[in-house]
C-alpha cells in the first residue's frame, strides 16, 4: 500500500517532502496523507482504495486532450493544437456558446471560458500577461474598528471610515488600509477576529454606520458584546421603519441563490447558534428539504438579512465615493483573508470547495516547534479547478467592488497551502496549488476593476513564487523589520525592490514605538509565551536591531519621521504609514498566538475621524511622502 499511497499523494498535488523554516527536512506520513487525501474527497482506506483512485487519475490524464485549465492571451484566439477532427463546444463566460472543430477558436475576450471536448472541460483563462505597476505613492493603514476613540464608545463604522478616507485623502493619501470587512458572526460577538471570517463574499455588517453605539465609553478596549447587541437593535428598528426600495429589490434579484443561501444562514444562526457544525443534521446542507422549508416559514428574516447586506453594499460604495472625490488615486485598501471559518456560512453554503477536516496552518518553525494550526479552511484544489475558479474569481470581484488596490492575505497559499488534519493529532503537509492559473484569475478580476494588487509574500516562501508575482505585476510586501542581514546590518531603502509595497510593520508585529521599547517581548514574557533566558536575549538581539536602524535611517533616532523619511526613501512603488506610528501608540493591534490573553482587534484609536487628518505627524508625513516624489507637497 505504501508505493500506491506513495503515488497517489503525489499525483494529488501533495508534497511527499517539504524543508520547514529551521532547515529541517521533513516527510509526510502516511497517516497525514491519508488525512489530507480526504480532505479533498478521496477516501483511502485500504490498498485497494489507493490503487483505484491512482489508476482513476492516471487514465483520466492519459484521456484528455487538453489539461483542466490553460492560460491564454486575451483578445486573441488562442492556439491549443487541436487535431482538425476534433469537435469543441466552447461556453463563453458571458454565456454564448460556440462550436467548432480543431484550431479554429474564437478571439477570447478577457475571462474564464469553459472548452468541452467529449466529457473533459478544459478552462481557458483569457487574462491579461500582467498588471500595470502602479506609480510611486502613499497611503495609510488604520483599524476600522477602532475609528470611535474612548471619550465616544462603540465601534468604528463605515460612516466613520468615510469620514477617515474624506479627511485623510485630502491631507495626500493615494489610499487607506483596513483590516478584512468579511461578513461576520452576529450572534457570537466573541468571535471578532476580521482574519476568521464567516464569509469571504458577503460584508460584515457589524460596521453599518450607528451614532446610538456608545457602548464602553470611557474604555481604551472595545466592549463588542455590548455594541452588537446595540447596533442589532438598531438595525432591527431600522429595517421596521424602512419604505420599500426599488434598489433593494434589484440588489436581491441580482443576489439570486447565493444571496439567499447567505440570508438562509443568517437566519438559521438565530434560531441555532452561530456556527453550523452545532446545528441539527438535518440543516448542515442549505439544500434540504428541512432547509427548504425553514426558509419557507421565515422570509421576513431572510430578506432582513438581505437587506443588511444591502446597506453594507452602499455604505462602502459612499466610502469609495468619497475616496473618489478626495482624489485618491487608489481609495480603500482591502485586505482577503487567507481562509473562512470551518463552520461559517461559506462553508455551509458551499462545501465541497474547501478541505474536510483540515485547517490552515503554517510548519514547525524556531518559534513554533509543532507548527500552527488557524483553524481556517482551505479551497480545495480539485474543486477549484472542476468549477473553472469561480469561489476565487468572485471573492476577488466582491473587494474590487469596493477598492482598487487589495492585499491578498499569505499569498504563499496560491503556490502551496500548508494543511492540518483536524483528528488525530497528526503532522501537516503542503499541498501544491494552481499558481499560475489562480495568478491569471487574479490579472483578471484585478484588470477589471483597474486595480492593483498587493500579496503578502512572507514567511517560508517557495522558490519561484515572487519571481511570477513579479511577472503578473502583483506587488511584493517589504516590512522594515525583516529588512535586515544576518549581521543585523539594515538594507539600505533604496536597495527595495520597486515592485513592493514598503511598510515599516503589520498588524501582528510591533509599532515602530513598540518595537524600540521591546514591548512585544515584554507581553510575551509576562504571558509566558516566552521564558526568561529567551527574553533576556530577544531583548540584546533588539538593542542591537534598533541601534542598526537608526544608523540606516540617519536621523534623529526614535522619530517617527525619521521612518517616515526612510520608507518615502525606499524605491518600493507604494508606502504604506501605519496610524499607529503616525500617533505613537505603543501596543499592536493583535499578537499572534494569543486568542484572550491579549486584546487582541480591541484597541480604540485615541483620535476620532475628524481628527486624524488634521494630527501634526498626519501633515509631517505627506510633506516627508511629496519631498520623496511620492505626492503633492
Amino acid at each position: 500500500m505504501r508505493d500506491a499511497l506513495s503515488a497517489l499523494t503525489e499525483a494529488a498535488g501533495i508534497l511527499p517532502v517539504y524543508t520547514d523554516q529551521t532547515g529541517r527536512e521533513r516527510a509526510t506520513t502516511p497517516d497525514t496523507a491519508r488525512a489530507v487525501l480526504a480532505g479533498m474527497g478521496i477516501e483511502v482506506n485500504t490498498p485497494a482504495d489507493a490503487i483505484a483512485h491512482l489508476e482513476e487519475l492516471q487514465a483520466s490524464a492519459a484521456r484528455r486532450l487538453l489539461p483542466t485549465w490553460r492560460v491564454v492571451g486575451a483578445e486573441t484566439p488562442p492556439a491549443l493544437g487541436l487535431p482538425a477532427a476534433c469537435a469543441w463546444e466552447l461556453s463563453l463566460e458571458d454565456g454564448t456558446c460556440v462550436e467548432g472543430r480543431g484550431d479554429a477558436l474564437p478571439t477570447l475576450s478577457m475571462g474564464r471560458h469553459a472548452l468541452r471536448i467529449g466529457d473533459d472541460v478544459t478552462w481557458l483563462l483569457a487574462a491579461p500577461p500582467a498588471l500595470p505597476l502602479p506609480p510611486p505613492g502613499w497611503g495609510i493603514t488604520l483599524p476600522l474598528y477602532g475609528l470611535r476613540p474612548p471619550d465616544r464608545g462603540g465601534i468604528g463604522d463605515y460612516a466613520d471610515l468615510r469620514e477617515a478616507v474624506a479627511g485623510l485623502g485630502r491631507a495626500g493619501a493615494g489610499f487607506v488600509g483596513i483590516n478584512p470587512i468579511h461578513a461576520g458572526f452576529p450572534t457570537a460577538p466573541d468571535a471578532f477576529s476580521p482574519y476568521a471570517p464567516s464569509h469571504r463574499r458577503r460584508l460584515n455588517v457589524l460596521h453599518l454606520p450607528c451614532t446610538e453605539d456608545t457602548a464602553g465609553r470611557g474604555d481604551p478596549l472595545i466592549d463588542y458584546p455590548s455594541s452588537t447587541l446595540c447596533r442589532a437593535d438598531h438595525q432591527a428598528e431600522a429595517f421596521a421603519a424602512a419604505s420599500p426600495d426599488a434598489a433593494f429589490e434589484t440588489f436581491r434579484t441580482e443576489g439570486g441563490p447565493e444571496l439567499h443561501r447567505f440570508a438562509l444562514h443568517q437566519t438559521l444562526s438565530e434560531q441555532y447558534g452561530a456556527f453550523w457544525d452545532r446545528w441539527p443534521a438535518a440543516l448542515r446542507d442549505p439544500e434540504t428539504v428541512e432547509s427548504c422549508s425553514f426558509a419557507a416559514a421565515h422570509p421576513d428574516r431572510l430578506r432582513y438579512h438581505a437587506w443588511l447586506q444591502w446597506r453594507a453594499d452602499r455604505a462602502l460604495r459612499q466610502v469609495a465615493k468619497a475616496a473618489d472625490d478626495a482624489g485618491m488615486r487608489h481609495g480603500l485598501y482591502l485586505d482577503l483573508a487567507v481562509g473562512t471559518h470551518p463552520n461559517g456560512a461559506e462553508t455551509w453554503a458551499e462545501p465541497d470547495q474547501f478541505a474536510k477536516n483540515a485547517s490552515l496552518g503554517a510548519p514547525p518553525d524556531a518559534f513554533a516547534a509543532d507548527g500552527q494550526v488557524w483553524g481556517l479552511s482551505p479551497f480545495n484544489p480539485i474543486a477549484l479547478v472542476d468549477t473553472g475558479f469561480a469561489a476565487l474569481a468572485e471573492t476577488l470581484r466582491c473587494q474590487f467592488r469596493y477598492a482598487r488596490l487589495l492585499r491578498i492575505d499569505h499569498i504563499l497559499g496560491f503556490e502551496r497551502a500548508f494543511w492540518v488534519p483536524m483528528a488525530g493529532g497528526l503532522p501537516g503537509a503542503y499541498v501544491s496549488m494552481p499558481r499560475e492559473a489562480m495568478l491569471a484569475v487574479t490579472r483578471i478580476e484585478a484588470a477589471r476593476a483597474g486595480a492593483t494588487v498587493v500579496g503578502e509574500d512572507l514567511g517560508n516562501i517557495p522558490d519561484g513564487l515572487q519571481a511570477a508575482m513579479a511577472g503578473s505585476g502583483l506587488l511584493g510586501c517589504r516590512i522594515v523589520q525583516f529588512e535586515h542581514d544576518k549581521a543585523g546590518g539594515f538594507h539600505p531603502a533604496k536597495d527595495y525592490a520597486s515592485a513592493t509595497l514598503a511598510a515599516f510593520g503589520t498588524h501582528d508585529l510591533p509599532s515602530f514605538r513598540g518595537w524600540r521599547a521591546g514591548r512585544d517581548i515584554t507581553v510575551r514574557a509576562d504571558l509566558d509565551m516566552i521564558d526568561a533566558d529567551t527574553a533576556v536575549t530577544a531583548r540584546a538581539d533588539r538593542t542591537r536591531e534598533v541601534a542598526a536602524f537608526d544608523r540606516a535611517a540617519d536621523g534623529p533616532p526614535g522619530d517617527p519621521a525619521t521612518l517616515d523619511r526612510f520608507l518615502g526613501a525606499t524605491g518600493s512603488r507604494l508606502v504604506a504609514l501605519q496610524i499607529e506610528d503616525l500617533l505613537e501608540i505603543e501596543d499592536q493591534p493583535n499578537l499572534p498566538g494569543t486568542v484572550h490573553d491579549y486584546p487582541n482587534w480591541r484597541r480604540r484609536l485615541p483620535l476620532g475621524p475628524d481628527a486624524l487628518a488634521s494630527h501634526p505627524s498626519v501633515g509631517a508625513a505627506a510633506r516627508a511622502m511629496a519631498l520623496s516624489g511620492r505626492g503633492d507637497p
